[in-house]
């Protein structure tokens, strides 16, 4: 441990999700499964949808953007969490921790606006059948593709060039599995507080923002479902919608509890369990939710492994 206020720390070290030896070789198990079917789900699913011309639609173009930050997310902490299960030398230095908190950031904030274009591109098609293929082109969508990664992926340098103004001269010791900004602002000798409020206020717009707008589009899309007289398009447009909703609100929930309410040191161990399920959990569950009551990627599948 570094010695307060005469050292500058350039590597810190992990504790991970328990300092118990016996359970580091288990939980090492646990969540090699868990990353394997992750990027299996994720990258099968894009591969899915650029194999197979039935799924080429903007629809199933978000989905694929969207398994794609997924499996950046989860490779931005997973791999170094299982390095660490068998290691003992559980260090990383201060390039490496600020890198891996810009790769998570920008893949949670790309996140965020690709739900927001899905639920868009479901408000436009159930809202406006006889309007979405002039509405919804090609090239529409991909540029609303590229701005959500754009934004997604500027927004936390920002927090990356504030993170450079810090000195961090106190314990080096980080009590969790990866880089959360949130817990080097405690290490930090220099006042974090600017950081800290800019941190909040982003998130509070962001995540705001972005969930009205999808919670406006459903709520569109809920009651032109309504109205639908045939119960195979109430069926299939709430089977669509309610995967969708699903994501969100498990994406959204965790986000909220981390970054929106105010901090107390009780609610550790619960950041600690919230951090777990939307940088390891949620892109695991996305691809199964998006995809096990989808006909057109089921069929999709059964089309490949035939040929």
């Amino acid at each position: 441990m570094m010695e307060a206020n005469k050292t500058l720390v350039m590597e810190f070290v992990l504790t991970g999700l328990t300092d118990l030896p016996g359970l580091q070789v288990p939980l090492f198990l646990v969540f090699l499964v868990i990353y394997l079917t992750t990027m299996v789900g994720n990258l099968g699913l894009i591969f899915l949808i650029w194999k197979d011309p039935h799924l080429h639609t903007p629809m199933y173009s978000f989905l694929g953007s969207l398994a794609f930050a997924d499996a950046c997310s989860s490779s931005s902490v997973t791999p170094k969490m299982l390095i660490n299960f068998l290691s003992v030398n559980h260090t990383i230095s201060l390039v490496e921790c600020i890198s891996q908190f810009y790769i998570f950031a920008s893949s949670a904030n790309t996140e965020c606006f690709l739900l927001v274009v899905m639920a868009y591109d479901r408000y436009v098609a159930i809202c406006n059948p006889l309007l979405y293929p002039m509405v919804m082109y090609n090239i529409f969508c991909t540029q609303l593709i590229g701005v959500s990664y754009i934004i997604g992926f500027l927004h936390p340098m920002m927090h990356v060039g504030l993170l450079f103004r810090l000195t961090f001269c106190k314990s080096n010791v980080i009590h969790y599995f990866y880089c959360e900004i949130l817990q080097l602002f405690k290490m930090s000798c220099t006042d974090p507080r600017v950081n800290m409020l800019l941190i909040f206020v982003f998130s509070v717009f962001i995540q705001s923002f972005t969930f009205m707008s999808i919670i406006i589009s459903y709520t569109h899309v809920l009651l032109a479902v309504l109205k639908k007289k045939s119960e195979k398009g109430r069926n299939k447009a709430f089977s669509t919608c309610s995967a969708h909703l699903l994501s969100v609100s498990l994406f959204y929930g965790t986000l909220f509890f981390m970054y929106v309410r105010p901090g107390s040191r009780s609610a550790e161990k619960q950041d600690k369990l919230y951090s777990l399920f939307y940088t390891i959990i949620i892109p695991l569950l996305n691809p199964f939710i998006y995809s096990l009551r989808n006909k057109e990627v089921i069929g999709a599948l059964k089309r490949i492994i035939n040929k």
